[in-house]
């Protein structure tokens, strides 16, 4: 898809505030957010059942944008799997929308290289969505962003089609992160949306590389996050790392929700240090974005909701983890 053809459909060549979007983004949380976790191998089988226990909002009628977790073509967890934006693609249609893209920015390796080795082009073809590069769209194409205390010297830029999308579809891996970040799921993924020729000399470089990651979710809101844990990452990360398998989906529609139980996921399959060593809710990521008002904050506020034996058996061990931190 053409990138003026894309602004063009979700009107976003009309300029906007961040600052006028604050009320549909950076809104305080539910007093209780519900998870749906699925124990399964089959990614698709697993997609389909979790999105049947959680209710959010309905894509009819309405243009989806599907932000995938793109920054290599390293197998899962390395990427998102082929087969998950399949079977996200098809239960959006299968709900009414009217139109699918999927758009990233890889990092640091050429956007348009990773999706290509992916065969991201060619699953469009088949399925029906248009692909768009975050890193091609014009100086006009983006917006300005300064959350209250940010940790960025001034502010950053977001992708102008993430900001503006009717409907936000957030597809995420669950692994540990070796390169600053500690973990990445639901809240590093906003990384493929900032800016490139920001990303990295600021943020990789400074002290606060994870609360600038949260902040990078301030000035806009996911209709739907779809966490892939079949197999996961214990240790190192992002591209490659020590694998474990999980075997599970996880779905809702809180940020910092979906990476709390992540995290949880990752201390129940023995992860390294940095993650073993510190509370869930005291990891920098999710503690700057619940002062942001992006989410919960504390486990006491999330709800894993299954539907069979196997699935309760793993979430009650995680129940468990959360209410320890």
């Amino acid at each position: 898809m053409k990138r003026r053809d894309f602004l063009k459909q979700s009107a976003a060549g009309a300029a906007i505030s961040i600052l006028g979007r604050a009320d549909l983004s950076a809104t305080a949380a539910e007093a209780t957010a519900k998870v749906a976790l699925v124990r399964t191998e089959d990614r698709a089988k697993g997609i389909a059942a979790a999105l049947k226990l959680i209710s959010f909002p309905s894509p009819g009628g309405k243009k989806v944008l599907i932000k995938p977790n793109f920054n290599t073509a390293d197998p899962t967890p390395g990427s998102t799997h082929n087969d998950v934006l399949r079977q996200l693609v098809l239960e959006m249609k299968s709900r009414g929308a009217s139109h699918l893209t999927v758009g990233d920015s890889c990092g640091p390796g050429d956007t348009k290289a990773v999706m290509d080795k992916k065969g991201i082009p060619a699953l469009g073809k088949e399925v029906g969505f248009d692909v768009l590069n975050f890193d091609e769209l014009p100086p006009d194409a983006w917006v300005h962003c300064h959350p209250p205390g940010s940790f960025w010297k001034n502010g950053f830029n977001l992708a102008k089609p993430v900001v503006e999308a009717e409907y936000l579809l957030w597809t995420c891996c669950l692994k540990t992160h070796q390169f600053g970040g500690i973990h990445s799921m639901a809240l590093k993924l906003a990384v493929g949306v900032v800016e490139k020729k920001v990303r990295f000399p600021e943020m990789h470089a400074s002290e606060h590389i994870r609360r600038m990651i949260a902040e990078l979710n301030y000035g806009y809101k996911p209709q739907l996050i779809v966490m892939d844990g079949v197999d996961i990452f214990v240790d190192g990360g992002p591209m490659t790392g020590k694998p474990a398998k999980a075997g599970i989906i996880v779905a809702g529609t809180d940020r910092i929700a979906i990476d709390a139980v992540g995290l949880a996921v990752l201390k129940n399959h023995g992860a390294n240090d940095a993650i073993m060593s510190r509370k869930i809710f005291e990891q920098e990521q999710l503690a700057r974005a619940a002062e942001l008002d992006l989410g919960v904050k504390s486990p006491d506020q999330i709800e894993i909701v299954t539907a069979d034996a196997e699935s309760r058996g793993y979430a009650d061990k995680l129940r468990e983890i959360l209410a320890r931190g």
